[in-house]
Parts: C-alpha cells; structure tokens; sequence
C-alpha cells in the first residue's frame, strides 16, 4: 500500500503539491491523471523521495519513507521500481546491461543478474534482443526495456511517470497492456502518472485528479461514474457542451450508465412508454475497470421531462440536468 497523508511541496514559495492525502491499495492500478502543470510528476518523485516532501508523511508497504536516514531510504528505494518518460536508457549498454544497472547494486553473482536480466526481458517481450544496441529499438522496444529495468529488482511497486506520453498510439495500447498484465500477473501495485483520459479508462482500476498540486477528486472508477457532479466522469466520458439550435422549451439531460445498466434499451423504452420523441445529442460509450459505462445525452420534450427523469433516477440511472426541468 501506498499511503499519503497530508504531504506539501513548494519551489520558491510557489505549491506544486498542495497538501495531497492519497490511499493506494496494494495490487492496484492507480491513475493520477492532470493537466501539465497540475503538480503530478512532482508528486510521483515524491513517492519515492527522489522529492523530499516540506511536510507530510509518505509510507510504502508500512515503512514510512518520510522518516528514513539516506542509507535506510536507498534500501527502501529498491522496492519501487521506477519507468521514466524519456526512457533513460544508456547508449552505452546493450539491452540486457541497461537491465543488468538495476541490479549491480544489489551484489550477487554475474551469472545470476544475467539471468534475471534475460528473465524480465522474456517477460516484457524482448528476450530475443538482449545483446542489441538500444540504438537498434524502437520507442515502444525502449520502453520495454526500461519497464524490465523497474521490475528486475523484485519491486513491490511500479511507479510509470507519463511513460506512454511519447509513443503512437498503437504501442501505447501496447505498453498499457502490457502494465495491465504486470499487475495481474506479478500482483505489483501500479501508479501511473498520466495526462491521458485513455490511460486511466484503459488500464487504472481508480485514480485521483489533480489540479494546481490538489486531489479535487479520487476513487475507484466504478465509484467515482455513479457520483452525481464527478468532474473525472466528465473527463472520462466528455460529451462536450449543449449543441446550438436545441428549443429553449426542451429539456437536456445526461444519463450515465454503469455496470449492467448499460445493456439496457433505455432510450427506446423511454420513447414507448412515455409517447414522447426523444433525440440523442451525444454519446460516448468504454469499458473502464472492467465494467461497461458511459454517458448519453437526450433532448426531451418538456412536457413530459419529469416523468422522464423520474422514471430514469426509478431505475438507478445518474442524471444530470443540463437544460430546462431539475424534476
């Protein structure tokens, strides 16, 4: 578990992270998701106290990091593993030795960090090029490798700080499913650190969202889609304001789905049962943390407005009034 309790972070007076207290379960994978600026690099150096923290405590797998002498923390450093943006990989190594640093402090024999080197690039699918120049790889390859670097010290947490930021979106779909499967394969706890909706619709079972160095929301995803007035849902499912030409005697609504909702034949049931012509204005539909969810946004005869969002809050849906009756 990864736990932050009030932690702060100035530069010149100036909060990059601003009294920040964050619950990361362990075997999680968290998002922390923010414009540029919002303070979310800053808070993922602080996690592993490459940043020491101006007040608050950090604690990783019940060891308070916050209280540690330089030697303790180093040690306590090796159980997070860290995957950098601009890889920071080193062109004088091959493959398999840029995998091989994460390890040479650890001491043990050649032998056995060779095999350890080839075992996490087996598992990152690079098995086959550990004796390449990185200047030989691709981007996503590179990637890869600095994900085997993280991992080759047995960490207990993953810590990927706008990692996919700079790949197509293929190999990001890639690289994302590949965390997905370190997660569930190694039971790793993952924070990610991203600027990407997708990132987090993709890959994160919760996350938090950051503005200005402050948590303005966080939670599991599951939770966070069924909260009446969740900015993240709005990120995760933006639909965009209401479209010019709507009649001001109309009424907008959105209706968010989740779970099994989502399969329902809402809106054609609404259009039966209530006599009424109800026009579609956006929608966006995902599958996030495993659940099927999204938002759909209805134009709604205002006579009979309503009973229509009565009958839709009847049945566990979350509706949000855009335009016209708040019934």
């Amino acid at each position: 578990m990864i736990a932050l309790e009030r932690v702060s972070k100035h530069y010149g007076g100036v909060p990059a992270v601003d009294d920040v207290s964050l619950t990361i379960p362990t075997g999680e994978v968290f998002g922390i998701v923010g414009q540029s600026g919002a303070g979310k690099s800053t808070l993922a150096r602080i996690v592993n106290l490459l940043e020491r923290p101006d007040r608050g405590t950090v604690t990783v797998d019940d060891v308070e990091l916050t209280a540690l002498g330089e030697t303790e923390l180093r040690a306590a450093r090796r159980r997070i593993g860290m995957v950098f943006q601009r890889f920071n990989l080193l062109s004088s190594r091959t493959v398999r030795g840029n995998v091989e640093l994460a390890l040479e402090l650890d001491g043990g024999s050649r032998a056995a960090r060779r095999d350890r080197a080839q075992e996490m690039l087996d598992l990152v699918g690079l098995g086959h090029r550990g004796d390449a120049s990185i200047h030989e790889l691709s981007g996503g390859q590179q990637q890869r490798v600095g994900i085997a670097r993280a991992l080759a010290s047995r960490p207990s947490v993953l810590l990927s700080d706008e990692a996919t930021s700079a790949l197509d979106p293929e190999t990001t779909d890639s690289i994302l499913e590949l965390y997905r499967r370190i997660n569930e394969e190694l039971g790793l706890t993952v924070l990610l650190i991203t600027h990407e909706m997708d990132v987090v619709k993709s890959t994160c079972h919760s996350a938090a969202l950051l503005e200005q160095g402050r948590v303005v929301e966080q939670g599991r995803l599951v939770d966070v889609i069924r909260t009446p007035g969740s900015r993240l849902t709005s990120q995760l499912f933006p639909l965009g304001p209401v479209p010019d030409g709507v009649p001001a005697d109309a009424t907008v609504i959105d209706i968010t789905f989740a779970g099994g909702t989502a399969d329902r034949p809402v809106i054609a049931r609404l259009a039966r049962d209530h006599d009424a012509d109800v026009s579609i204005l956006g929608a966006v539909v995902e599958r996030i943390a495993g659940t099927q969810a999204g938002r759909t946004r209805l134009e709604v005869p205002g006579h009979v407005a309503g009973a229509v969002i009565a009958d839709l809050r009847a049945q566990g849906l979350l509706i949000e009034v855009l335009q016209g009756v708040a019934a």
